[in-house]
């Protein structure tokens, strides 16, 4: 018999007519996505509640064969287990499943057949209010050896489902689309994200830059820009001074990075005379899409302020606040991070993170809870934070990380873009209007997402009282 540790099997001969086996497990919405990565069935009845509100069940269900996989893994592991081969299989499926049913697998030995070794087995899943989901038996060759073998771990798998960009495409489509000055589109890569952003119906470009290499560019890409208004510059500086000077004349309501240097394009952001600066400090923020974190994650500042100062950290807070308002948080919990979760006079981000809490205690960061010095895993680990026995409305579910440094930002975001699976929307905060910065290696869905955030921010800027966007809160 199978223990915790170990998986046996039962042969041919120790079993009898009678003899049962049976295992219990709850759906969950994972299950269901697994199940449609893992078979390719991505029926809206599973897999879409809008759809599943207007079906016969009015919610998602699972995949049938979900609950005939539980038999599957009984006869596998249990009954008659390890050496068994799979005959055949009749199923009736009397009941839908959803998330949160709880369902209890059972087969029952029905029959023994000497020649070949074949028992039949009737198979029942039943749901916990007792009722019948699935029934059928099963044709089973049962194993004549005796077989032990350790259990083996089940793998640790995370879902990346990337309904949090969808639905920030989702509420972007649902308006006005944004004209956006794009910054030199000089390459293939460039100028396919500039036709995305467009087809989705979110942007309407005007292409500033070499005509003929942004014609070149297009054709690369296989993109038609008949449609797009073209305004041809020189040279990669020449286009950043010159979509800086339309978005300045109320032309352009997004800027968009092409294929220049990203310190190119910020040049003439924050020039003094002629940019797009306010009273607040310019600086980036990633929304994250984390696969197993239950929110979005947004990490600031990983690409525009190197080492910032307290002063430039209470304005890289208040950015991120605004954006995390934008997308739906209506409180954000920010996590201060550090290497450490106490204050060390040695140690300045800590510092640092203990005086930006108190500006927050006194009124001049608002709209958020702040908490810090917080160690990653404190911010994010609840686990960690019951470990450390750490008492704080933020640790252990932040909404916002503010990194001490680019570096950190960068490094950090890259880390769970590359090895996590995470996707990263980028995009630029505190100037007169967003600033969308894409690179080569995002995929589609990440410059949309990217997009997608610039076009909500520039919303909610035209619905601000005139007078607060972009201003100093620090009394």
């Amino acid at each position: 018999m199978a223990t915790a540790n170990l998986i046996e099997n039962r042969t041919f001969d120790e079993i009898a007519v009678g003899d049962t086996a049976s295992l219990t497990r709850t759906l969950t919405a994972d299950d269901i996505q697994l199940f449609a990565a893992v078979s390719g069935d991505v029926n809206p009845a599973h897999l879409d509640p809008v759809y599943a509100e207007t079906d016969m069940f009015h919610r998602v269900i699972a995949h049938g064969m979900w609950g005939a996989g539980l038999i599957s893994a009984i006869l596998g592991t249990e009954l008659p287990g390890p050496g068994a081969i799979y005959l055949g299989q009749s199923l009736r499926f009397t009941r839908p499943v959803g998330v949160g049913d709880t369902i209890t697998a059972c087969v029952t030995v029905a029959q023994k057949r000497a020649e070949h070794h074949v028992i039949v087995l009737d198979c029942t899943c039943v749901n916990q209010k007792g009722e019948t989901v699935i029934s059928g038996q099963a044709e089973v060759k049962a194993p004549t050896e005796k077989v032990s073998r350790p259990r083996m771990p089940l793998p640790d798998v995370r879902i990346a489902s990337h309904d949090r960009f969808r639905q920030l495409m989702a509420r972007a489509k649902d308006g006005s689309a944004c004209v956006t000055a794009v910054v030199h589109p000089c390459s293939a890569d460039a100028m396919r994200a500039v036709a995305e952003a467009a087809d989705a119906g979110i942007v309407v470009p005007i292409l500033i830059g070499p005509a003929a290499r942004m014609t070149n560019a297009a054709k690369d890409a296989g993109v038609d820009i008949a449609a797009f208004r073209v305004i041809d510059v020189p040279h990669s500086h020449a286009a950043a001074a010159e979509a800086v000077a339309r978005v300045r004349a109320g032309e352009a309501a997004l800027l968009m990075k092409g294929s220049l240097h990203t310190d190119e394009l910020m040049g003439a952001v924050v020039s003094s005379d002629t940019g797009l600066r306010t009273e607040r400090r310019i600086s980036h923020a990633y929304v994250m899409d984390v696969p197993g974190y239950p929110h979005p994650l947004i990490i600031t500042d990983a690409a525009i302020n190197i080492e910032p100062t307290l002063e430039d950290k209470a304005d890289i807070a208040r950015n991120a606040i605004d954006l995390a308002h934008v997308i739906g948080i209506e409180q954000p919990r920010v996590a201060i991070l550090a290497a450490v979760e106490t204050v060390n006079p040695k140690m300045r981000t800590t510092l640092d993170a203990a005086a930006l809490c108190k500006m927050a205690d006194r009124g001049q960061i608002e709209g958020a809870l702040l908490d810090g010095p917080l160690a990653l895993d404190n911010a994010i680990s609840e686990a960690a934070v019951r470990e450390k026995s750490i008492v704080s409305p933020v640790a252990g579910q932040a909404d916002i990380l503010l990194v001490p440094d680019l570096e950190a930002g960068n490094m950090l975001a890259k880390q769970l873009t590359f090895l996590g699976g995470a996707d990263a929307a980028g995009v630029v905060l505190g100037g007169r209007v967003p600033i969308i910065l894409t690179s080569r290696a995002d995929s589609v869905r990440t410059r949309l997402a990217s997009c997608a955030l610039a076009v909500l921010l520039a919303r909610a800027a035209t619905k601000a009282a005139p007078g607060v966007a972009g201003q100093r809160r620090d009394g």
